[in-house]
């Protein structure tokens, strides 16, 4: 990509009057360079069955043209017009909590055939319409896709059909390898296969997850087919991801993968809302940008989405706009873009407010943005095409996600609405451990890719493993023998492993192993255990002269989970359990095997202690650095531009100013003549601000 794109999501129809003139020059005075268009207006597209209108679509095109405004077209599959649900009602999509009515959007079927026939008629008709206009840069199939939890009769039939394949039409196969013995579940025919709304087999619910979320890959990858046909070389295709949603964006998503999705795209998407005002972090930016990077493998992706206003109790302080844009950057990204232009008058989002308010006068935020943009415009070149050269990886995984809803860490048994969207239900889940790991690896100015395990069966996979120094493994409950013996291997060759509490636990098929915990790897980690429990008033004591937070060697106390480890001769023990039922049980190891070692966590630690265990293991690895140092100053995030030069930058998400000193050197490109700081000199960082420091000799020569 040549340019950073920066601009907002633009929607001529929602219009209460004629003003786009108008916005096209706020546009402009506030540096954007590119809108997104037509996603979401299947309806005014297509009023009436083949009766196409692309009024709204021409004029915005035309007018940013006009302008030098480049336009990403979206397809507008994602909410369908009320004539298709009347005439079609059974592309509405069933779902645990129920059939869905027409009103709300992404309420479909994706894998209806009726649904799949109109849509491809309003993909075509739209994109051959617009793909030769020389304002189109690029194309956005449908938006935030998933499975919906699908329970309609047309999913049901594919997967049988898929357990055919996979199975080898042997229903004794799929008894054995299911467990559906139990409680009468074993199925008895093909033809009679049970409706799987209320099964309770977490191995056959697990795997129709993984059927839909294929639903979610093939679906998308058929849209980019049907644009491509008609894009031109110069023109990308991409589509808005979404994650985990906790009031804001936060964890893995469950219903897609995107791993497999993004396969089909040019660009992986995303959008990434998250806490602002005095709850302004910077993680849940750095975790969505750093998930969305490694989906492509490392690729630069596009932020399609973030707030510019955003709901009640997310309208920035002054200066966090900016420090927000470059915080996107600095995972990779290769755009800015809000949701959306405007605050609208009516209807479901009239709330969530866009960059204007809903007067459209300049605002401090329209302000802001614009001296995001005129920046841009000048140092973007020296940003662009941001690339990472990390040495920890995350590894994740969409089927422990699904069997973690079906066997919750603290109880064994579903959440209470383990199907819906987010997770209210105060449970501990798998995101809540990935993140707690992450956001501990965050604060110290460690930075992270992400792996798949769920394709460790690939024969890249363990050559990606050992691209790294660290491999962190939070709740990994379902794993086959090959990540088994990839990790087997990585470890005895030198790397450096950390896996908490759940990992390994079950087969692909969430099968629990019947041989001692940790399947596999025992050896590798110089323990076993086969019990576990909530911890009920445990502590948590540091062994002597590991850790030591107070001087006590007492530690926070242990959350929600606890594995009794019984470590191996030759294991370090570095914290017990202190509690006088539990305390000659271990909480946390570590042990030399090979020329690496392993470090299992067997409860959750708390945000503080997470933060001194993964301290510990990143310097034992041997990946401690000056950017760890500054880790309770600033947050240091680091890459190479397109020109290959270092490039770091160094934000302050707090309300105090900062003075730090350097190791290095580089050009401030943000200042007015992008002054050399040199290093050992002392840097100032006001508040909810940043510096960028590009080309430092240093770096460049290692």
């Amino acid at each position: 990509m040549k340019k950073i794109l920066f601009g907002a999501a633009y929607y001529d129809e929602y219009m209460p009057y004629e003003r786009l003139a108008q916005d096209v020059q706020m546009l402009k005075d506030a540096h954007m360079n590119t809108v997104r268009i037509a996603e979401s207006t299947w309806a005014t597209m297509e009023p009436r069955p083949g009766e196409f209108n692309f009024t709204h679509v021409d004029r915005a095109l035309e007018a940013m043209d006009d302008a030098g405004i480049g336009v990403i077209v979206g397809t507008p599959t994602y909410a369908v017009p009320d004539w298709l649900a009347t005439l079609h009602p059974e592309i509405l999509v069933r779902q645990h909590a129920g059939q869905r009515r027409y009103g709300p959007r992404q309420i479909m079927d994706i894998a209806n055939k009726d649904f799949r026939a109109y849509a491809e008629r309003a993909i075509r008709a739209l994109i051959g319409h617009v793909a030769q206009h020389p304002a189109v840069i690029g194309y956005q199939v449908d938006n935030e896709t998933k499975y919906y939890d699908a329970l309609n009769e047309d999913v049901q039939q594919l997967f049988i059909e898929y357990l055919r394949q996979r199975f080898h039409d042997d229903l004794e196969l799929l008894n054995a390898e299911f467990g559906l013995n139990y409680w009468s579940n074993r199925i008895t025919s093909w033809d009679t296969f049970p409706d799987l709304t209320d099964t309770i087999n977490g191995s056959l619910g697990g795997e129709f997850d993984k059927f839909r979320r294929s639903l979610v890959a093939q679906y998308l990858a058929w849209q980019a087919d049907i644009v491509r046909e008609y894009a031109r070389d110069d023109q990308f295709v991409t589509q808005n991801f979404d994650l985990d949603w906790r009031g804001h964006s936060y964890g893995v998503q469950p219903w897609a993968d995107h791993f497999e999705c993004a396969k089909a795209l040019d660009y992986a998407g995303i959008d990434i809302y998250h806490p602002a005002e005095s709850h302004l972090t910077g993680k849940e930016i750095a975790f969505g940008g750093d998930l969305t990077r490694s989906v492509k493998g490392g690729k630069n992706y596009l932020l399609l989405e973030t707030e510019a206003q955003g709901q009640n109790g997310w309208l920035p302080y002054p200066g966090q706009l900016r420090l927000q844009a470059y915080s996107h950057l600095a995972s990779g990204s290769n755009s800015v873009m809000y949701w959306h232009w405007h605050s609208i008058h009516n209807s479901f989002e009239t709330y969530w407010k866009g960059v204007l308010s809903h007067d459209f006068a300049p605002n401090p935020v329209y302000r802001e943005a614009g001296v995001f943009g005129e920046e841009i415009e000048r140092v973007g070149s020296s940003l662009i095409n941001l690339s990472k050269r990390n040495r920890v990886v995350m590894l994740v995984s969409n089927a422990s996600l699904s069997a973690l809803n079906r066997f919750t860490i603290e109880t064994g048994f579903p959440k209470p609405h383990p199907y819906e969207e987010g997770d209210s239900s105060g449970l501990l889940s798998y995101n809540d451990v990935v993140r707690r790991l992450y956001d501990a690896l965050f604060e110290l100015n460690v930075e992270v890719d992400f792996l798949p395990a769920d394709d460790a069966d690939s024969p890249e996979f363990a050559q990606h493993l050992q691209a790294y120094d660290l491999v962190i493994v939070p709740a990994l409950y379902c794993a086959d023998d090959c990540l088994i013996d990839a990790l087997h291997e990585y470890v005895h060759q030198g790397g450096h492993l950390v896996a908490t509490f759940k990992s390994f636990f079950t087969d692909q098929n969430v099968t629990v192993r019947h041989d001692r915990q940790p399947h596999g790897l025992t050896d590798v980690f110089g323990i076993e255990y086969g019990e576990f429990t909530r911890p009920d008033g445990v502590g948590l004591e540091w062994a002597p002269d590991v850790f030591d937070l107070d001087g006590s060697g007492i530690a926070d106390p242990a959350e929600s989970f606890m594995e009794l480890l019984e470590p191996r001769e030759g294991t370090n023990v570095l914290a017990r359990y202190r509690h006088d039922a539990w305390k000659q049980y271990a909480a946390v190891t570590r042990h030399d095997y090979g020329q690496g070692w392993s470090e299992w966590i067997g409860t959750l630690p708390s945000a503080r202690m997470a933060k001194t265990l993964l301290s510990e293991a990143v310097k034992a690895a041997g990946l401690s650095d000056w950017a760890m140092d500054l880790s309770d100053s600033v947050c240091v995030r680091r890459g190479w531009n397109g020109n290959n030069e270092p490039v770091t930058y160094l934000l302050n998400y707090s309300p105090e100013p900062v003075r730090i000193t350097l190791p290095i050197s580089g050009r401030d490109v943000l200042s007015e003549h992008q002054t050399v700081v040199n290093s050992g000199g002392p840097v100032d960082i006001e508040p909810w601000d940043l510096r960028i420091l590009v080309g430092d000799p240093e770096e460049e020569g290692k």
